[in-house]
């Protein structure tokens, strides 16, 4: 008897339940073939009992000699057509066509396939030898008639191992074995422990990517608790049985070809597509609500963003095609797919015809509603069509009332420009920003969702016609009229994958964990006053520089983000990283393009390409004659071609009005800045461009001129269950986290500054030996953790957790001159990834070294050799100070607020000229004003105090907060307060005895007063 916590009664329990159930057996590891990566015996019994005439046939032609030449026929044909083609297709030997396996018919019009479908062999054999000549072994093989379809990896925590584990062990597997080999044997690889499940369809080293393939729980990551059982039992009692597994690989799983261009060449990558849980799940329970309910209901699903929509709707548009009623009659004539993807139709296509080997199952109409009529009325099995075409669908199904219709709607990625209420007022023409944004207010965006509603209002339910929705952020309309009634009465989604769930599981990135309103960027900004190791000088000038913003100063917002942008995000992604701003109306876009084009130009910035995004013509409010369109502005790129340039390294930001913010899939956009009113679900669909995954793609960050944090949390809050945490940073808990680090004793400071010598060397200089020296450093600290009691682990993993997403956060806003801080975030950011995983809280992070690459290449291709960070970033103001002279015939009047008044308009008082008289005393006392005034005329003397001016200034910003933000913001102010202040400097010097002893004489200027 196995002792109840070892790994081999986790194995054995998973067999027992197997084997209990209809239609499994018991495989013998002896009959095995390591060689081939086959069971023959399976195979060989498979075709005699299914194929008996044939089998004599093939026996008679061979004269004895038939298994040999068979089994050679069939390795062929799997190293060349592939797994899942041969169980479908079969494979041709000697003419004959040789059936492997069998399917179950989605009616049962023919009893011959059912009763060949009811002899499949399906076999799980444990310890199965896959190396010729060698012991190792996988813990368990699913084959179908001799065919390996999935391998099994267990582990279990009782003996200290989990499914981390599992998942080394594959990545230390040689892909090139024959039952690893992609596509060509094992379609599906399994890591396997009590509590969690992952997957992966490729073998590849180290570069092996996990999927999870768990339930979820509560809204999040993982698998609900399990009374009595494992939590992970759903995978052999319901996914690996006999009905469940043999219809995954019949109609789910499937090769997705890609072709991408790479280095100017055309690349095909092949992709095993195996469904994850949800996906599954959802499928099969539209497809049985369907078959007991028939047409006329309406299904809401709520899935995520990195759901995996296309796979769900192509698995649902194929199945919804061929299904029959309890009474083996169709349920829908054709099923009508509503999306505006044009890679949906491709990807259907394809799918199908692998299931089906037959083409014309899939009609895309992209010509009119004759072409659209003439699908429906010929019962094509599924039609595409756009949004556009949806009102003649409902009308033209209407007319057909003998026949029932499935109608998919895919809304993420449908235009949502709201270009026909648009046109309605294109000839307007705003005359000024705030009426350009009140316009676009007004005028709202009806989006897809809304129109689709409106239609099916007009025209009602009928009752030929089902409806199945998929969206990831549903209007209240959308549940009222999809969803169905859960037990409190309100509707509710018929299945959901959670926003939260999607990003625990490492499907998409949380875009709230980088969320900061402009507000909180100059209060962590402020924060730098109080910390002794920042430059509090070029700190406390760029906080003058934004302190006030006014809510349509473009040209103030375009030199923050151009230098946030070069300081802190170009370097991410290994220097790749994109943005987008997002405006408030198309001649704000318009204005933002002009105003990129000109600090760019002015400041000799050539690494940062620009693109503007917006529909129709913009008329220019100032000038009657000009106009703008996208393409003009763009330099003639036109809009199809606009997504696919912006992802190229010539550009990096995307200026955005009403464009782009939903269904854009850019997995390099990392920033967004905002300058536009965002709420509800216009909030979540814009920001949520930022969430796709990409290798070294390990945060995003926002930065909004507008919007209040908590609008946007209240946004978020029915999609998305976790808090805004920017509002609570505060720059000082690093210096304690570090603190708390360094106490617990797990790491010692050389081995801190050991790690970062190894991984800051340059590129040119790394060797293959640089990962075993970093692991040499990170061990021991690894060895003391484990050492720890219970209680101080859960403290220390939750002062690293926080340190480093604190300092990655922070860091995209301060100016940090702390090399200690960098190193030890460097350091424990592998150290967490080093640390025995704690599956009771953190979800499984299977990227490891994947991420550790694209990670050191983005900190070494900026050239960040030495152990220092970024410097902060040079904000320069829009004129030199200092540089326009006063005109002559300003009237030189004996204060300087009653000529600030006089010229401006302003309302300073008296008051306000003891501000600029403290400036004036201070710098009259300083020995390097006193020197510059002895030996200059005023105009150069004027010239070489400017830089001292502004010190000054800034000093007492608290003092005068309104002068001071007019002096660094207003040039023309700036001017003119500068020269009036700097004589009065002038004159109160050199009254006062003029240049210290041993000062050159001064020499006259030219044109000196």
């Amino acid at each position: 008897m196995t002792s109840p916590h070892l790994e081999k009664a986790f194995e054995d329990g998973i067999e027992a339940a197997l084997l209990a159930s209809d239609g499994w057996k018991k495989g013998d590891p002896a009959d095995f073939n390591a060689e081939l990566a086959v069971i023959p015996k399976d195979l060989f019994g498979y075709i005699r009992d299914t194929q008996p005439d044939l089998w004599k046939t093939l026996a008679a032609q061979h004269k004895g000699d038939l298994e040999g030449p068979l089994l050679d026929a069939l390795t062929k044909h799997l190293d060349f057509k592939g797994t899942l083609d041969v169980l479908r297709h079969g494979f041709k030997f000697f003419g004959k066509k040789i059936e492997v396996a069998t399917f179950k018919p989605a009616h049962g019009l023919n009893p011959d396939i059912l009763t060949r479908y009811g002899m499949n062999r399906l076999t799980v054999t444990r310890q199965v030898k896959f190396a010729v000549g060698e012991e190792k072994s996988i813990d368990m093989l699913l084959s179908l008639n001799g065919l390996p379809v999935a391998t099994i990896e267990l582990k279990n925590p009782l003996t200290s191992q989990t499914v981390e584990h599992a998942v080394a062990q594959y990545r230390n597997r040689n892909p090139k074995h024959r039952l690893f080999q992609f596509k060509k044997r094992a379609l599906v690889h399994f890591a396997v422990d009590p509590d969690q499940v992952y997957m992966a369809t490729k073998l590849a080293g180290k570069d092996t990517v996990f999927l999870p393939f768990n339930r979820g729980s509560h809204g999040g990551a993982g698998n609900p608790e399990n009374p009595g059982g494992y939590r992970t039992a759903y995978l052999w009692e319901e996914v690996w049985q006999r009905e469940s597994l043999l219809d995954i690989l019949g109609r789910f799983a499937h090769v997705f070809s890609e072709e991408k261009q790479v280095a100017g060449k055309s690349v095909t990558r092949e992709v095993v597509i195996f469904p994850r849980y949800h996906q599954l799940d959802v499928v099969r329970r539209l497809e049985a609500a369907a078959r007991e309910h028939g047409p006329g209901r309406s299904y809401l699903v709520q899935h995520s963003a990195g759901s995996g929509k296309s796979n769900s709707i192509a698995w649902l548009a194929h199945r919804l095609s061929t299904l029959h009623g309890a009474n083996d009659e169709k349920v829908f004539d054709s099923v009508v797919v509503i999306t505006d993807r044009r890679v949906l139709d491709k990807q259907l296509q394809d799918t199908i015809y692998q299931f089906e080997h037959k083409t014309g199952v899939v009609a895309r109409i992209d010509e009119n509603s004759t072409q659209l009529a003439e699908a429906l009325a010929a019962g094509t099995p599924i039609v595409i069509t756009t949004l556009q075409k949806f009102p003649f669908v409902t009308e033209k199904i209407g007319s057909l009332p003998k026949r029932s219709y499935a109608v998919i709607v895919d809304e993420a990625h449908s235009s949502q420009t709201g270009e026909g209420a648009r046109q309605l007022k294109e000839v307007l023409g705003a005359k000024t920003l705030e009426e350009a944004e009140k316009e676009e207010a007004d005028s709202g965006e009806e989006t897809s969702e809304d129109r689709l509603l409106k239609v099916m209002a007009s025209r009602g339910p009928q009752k030929n016609l089902s409806f199945f929705a998929f969206t990831a952020t549903p209007k209240a309309k959308t549940l009222e009229v999809f969803g169905h009634r859960g037990p409190d009465g309100k509707p509710a989604p018929f299945h959901l994958y959670s926003m939260r769930q999607a990003i625990e599981e490492g499907f998409i990135l949380d875009v709230l964990q980088g969320y900061t309103t402009y507000k909180t960027f100059y209060r962590l900004a402020k924060a730098i006053e109080e910390d002794p190791k920042v430059s509090k000088k070029q700190a406390t000038r760029q906080l003058a520089r934004f302190m006030s913003l006014h809510p349509h100063n473009i040209a103030q917002k375009t030199e923050v983000m151009v230098e946030h942008f070069r300081t802190s995000v170009r370097p991410r992604i290994g220097g790749k990283a994109k943005a987008m701003v997002v405006t408030s109306s198309r001649l704000h876009a318009v204005r933002y393009m002009q105003a990129f084009q000109k600090y760019l130009s002015e400041k000799g910035y050539k690494d940062i390409g620009v693109l503007v995004a917006f529909s129709g013509t913009v008329q220019d409010p100032d000038v009657a004659t000009l106009s703008y369109t996208e393409v003009g502005m763009n330099q003639g790129i036109r809009e199809g071609e606009l997504p696919g340039r912006f992802a190229t390294d010539e550009f990096q930001i995307l200026l955005a009005a009403n464009k782009f913010q939903t269904g854009f899939d850019q997995p390099l956009l990392h920033t967004m800045y905002v300058d536009k009113r965002l709420s509800g679900v216009q909030a979540v669909q814009t920001l949520s461009r930022l969430n796709r995954v990409a290798p070294g793609k390990e945060d995003t960050f926002v930065l909004d001129f507008v919007n209040e944090a908590e609008e946007i949390q209240r946004s978020f809050q029915p999609y998305y269950e976790q808090t805004i945490v920017a509002e609570t940073a505060d720059p000082n808990r690093l210096y304690e986290l570090h603190h708390e680090l360094e106490s617990a004793q797990v790491f010692s400071p050389g081995e801190v500054e050991g790690l970062c010598k190894v991984f800051y060397t340059p590129k040119e200089k790394q060797t293959p030996s640089d990962q075993a020296r970093m692991y040499g450093y990170l061990n021991p600290g690894v060895d003391r953790f484990v050492a720890l009691e219970e209680k101080k682990q859960e403290e220390f993993r939750s002062a690293l957790k926080g340190y480093v997403g604190l300092y990655s956060f922070l860091s995209q806003i301060m100016p940090f001159t702390d090399p200690d801080l960098e190193k030890l975030y460097t350091f424990g950011r592998f150290l967490q990834l080093k640390l025995p995983q704690d599956p009771k809280r953190d979800p499984l992070d299977l990227q490891g070294e994947v991420a550790l690459k694209y990670y050191r290449l983005d900190k070494t291709s900026e050239g960040r050799i030495e152990l220092r960070v970024a410097e902060p970033a040079a904000i320069h103001g829009p004129a030199q100070v200092g540089s326009r002279k006063g005109k002559d015939d300003e009237a030189p009047l004996s204060e300087i607020i009653d000529i600030l008044n006089e010229r401006f308009g302003t309302n300073f008082t008296k008051a306000d000229q003891l501000f600029f008289d403290q400036v004036t005393e201070k710098a009259k006392t300083d020995k390097e004003v006193l020197q510059k005034a002895g030996a200059n005329a005023f105009d150069n003397f004027a010239l070489s105090i400017k830089e001292k001016v502004l010190d000054l200034m800034i000093e007492r910003m608290d003092e005068n907060a309104g002068i001071v933000a007019r002096f660094m913001n207003e040039p023309e102010f700036q001017s003119l307060a500068f020269r009036e202040l700097a004589k009065k400097i002038y004159e109160g010097a050199r009254a006062g005895g003029g240049p210290p002893a041993g000062s050159a004489p001064a020499k006259a200027a030219p044109g000196a007063p």
